[in-house]
Parts: structure tokens; sequence; C-alpha cells
């Protein structure tokens, strides 16, 4: 039986279908927890057993992990808390039902950076990589996906780059380093969860094949659209005003600007890409299929 957490986010929905491929040809058996079943796609539903809930709650992982085999573990970032509450507070009660059901193998997402100079300082990554030894800790074997940021990130500047032909970051613009579509991260995540031939702990890094700064997103976007798209830098002062503004917890809001600051001094930089590290999907790629829909949308034609 293998648990999948937050099946209808952008990492899950992705996962599923590779799962639902090839799990039950091994005899494996798929539970997911959602707290809305209506989100998960009719013929998924029809193929996975469903326990309803939030997974940051102590009796619904305690139902979903009996009889478990492995989780797939997904923290979603919760802004109305502080880092800490948000990563360890809201995994503190899957790693006790992860004990007492006596859970072999456990894979989740988190960050690139343990080990660097600045990782005890990173705001929201610091608070995963906490999460990390917390899981670690109930002796199960553990894999931490360490992700940098992500391609999909770009789709929430979709109306800047459209309208203005601007991103923006804080990051300096000629700072190259790893990003990845999460579909290459969905499916380390598969491989690992199909074939739990390994023990012990540790991390994965999923890469992306190469180093991007923010001008080489912008010459790329500005290659796909054919039109200009430029790089803005943002402060790290006008990121906090402008997250403050939006009443998130402040505790959480000075956690992205760690972390942002964090990135900035080579928080991603620390794991070298080899061929394990790397995964297939490129910029062009992801670019061409999904935020050239997103950013271009306005030139097609209404439907009647």
């Amino acid at each position: 039986m293998i648990v999948i957490t937050a099946p209808t986010g952008n990492i899950g929905r992705r996962l599923l279908p590779l799962l639902l491929e090839s799990a039950p040809a091994r005899g494996e058996d798929l539970r997911v927890v959602v707290r809305d079943p209506a989100r998960l796609p009719g013929p998924v539903r029809e193929r996975v057993e469903v326990v309803t809930g939030s997974h940051g709650d102590a009796e619904v992982v305690d139902r979903a992990f009996e009889g478990a085999d492995a989780v797939f573990w997904l923290v979603p970032p919760d802004a109305s808390l502080t880092p800490a509450d948000a990563y360890c507070g809201f995994t503190r009660p899957a790693a006790k039902a992860l004990a007492a059901h006596g859970v072999g193998h456990v894979v989740g997402v988190s960050a690139l950076g343990r080990g660097t100079p600045v990782a005890g300082h990173a705001g929201l990554v610091t608070a995963s990589l906490d999460m990390d030894d917390l899981i670690a800790g109930t002796g199960v074997a553990y894999r931490a996906l360490a992700c940098p940021s992500f391609f999909e990130n770009l789709l929430e500047e979709a109306d800047s780059i459209r309208e203005k032909g601007v991103f923006t970051d804080v990051v300096a613009a000629d700072r190259r380093a790893p990003l990845v579509a999460v579909a290459d991260v969905a499916a380390v995540a598969a491989r690992l969860l199909l074939d739990r031939s390994w023990t012990g702990t540790g991390s994965v890094p999923v890469l992306g094949p190469r180093d991007l700064s923010p001008n080489d997103l912008a010459r790329i976007m500005t290659e796909q659209f054919g039109r200009p798209v430029r790089y803005e830098r943002q402060s790290l002062d006008d990121l906090h005003a402008t997250l403050a503004g939006y009443g998130l917890n402040e505790a959480f809001v000075q956690g992205v600007v760690d972390m942002k600051r964090a990135k900035d001094d080579g928080l991603d930089a620390g794991v070298t890409r080899t061929p394990d590290t790397a995964s297939p999907t490129t910029f062009e790629q992801w670019c061409a299929r999904a935020l050239t829909p997103a950013v271009l949308a306005w030139h097609l034609p209404a439907h009647p």
C-alpha cells in the first residue's frame, strides 16, 4: 500500500498517474489523503482508496497510514502559520503515525541547502530541513527530494509578463542556479515509491538539466514569445512589504524573505549536477508547454 498526500497539488496530480500506471501491475494498492475528494478526477477516484481530511490531522493520518508500506509526504505551506508550525508542526502527527504503524518508507518533498553556510538562516527552507530530521527520527527509511525553485513559480508572473513584459525576483540578474519542473520531481518520487530497495535516510537532489539565471530566463522567454521580456530585481524590503500587505503571518513572511536572501547567497548551489541528480525537462520545453499558453492566451479567439 502506497499512501499519497496532497494528491491534487502540483506534484501530486502528476505523481498519481505515474503510480496508477505501474503500481497495480506490481500488486500495489494506492490510498490518497485529500480534503475534497471531488477535486480528484473521476477515473482516479475509482482506482484509489480515499481518506478524506487534512494530513496534518492526527486522526486522519492514523487511518491513512494503517497497513501502509510507503508514504509520499508533501506539506502545503500555510502562510497563516510560522514556518516551524507550517512544517514541523504540521508533520508531527504524521511522524507519530508513521512510527505507530511501522511504515517502512517515506519519500518527502524538501529543499536544497543542507550543509551550506546559510542553511540555518534560510527561512522556509530551514523549516523544511527540520521537517526532514523529524521524519528521519521516526526510524523509517526516508528520502528527501531536495528541490530548487520550480519553473511553475513563473506562472504567478504570467499577467505581468503579458501586460508589461516583466517578471521579478530578488536574486541577482546573472546568478545561475538550478530550476526544475514539478513533473520531473513527480517522476523521481514515483521511482522511489515503486522500487523500495533503498534503506536508511538521505536526500535525492532533483536539479533540472542546467543552471539558469534570471537573464537566461528572460532571453528564452523573449525567444519563445516573440516579444521582449525583461527581469526586474526586487529588493527584499519591497518583497516583505508586498507579502505583509496580503495579511500573511509575519513570521511566515520573514521566512520567505530569509529563504530568498539565502538563495541569492548560494543556498541552491551546493550540489554538483550529475546524471543521477539532473532531470530531463528543459526550461524551453516547459515554457512552450505551460508558460507560453498562459502568457499568450489573450491572443486566442473566444469560442462562441
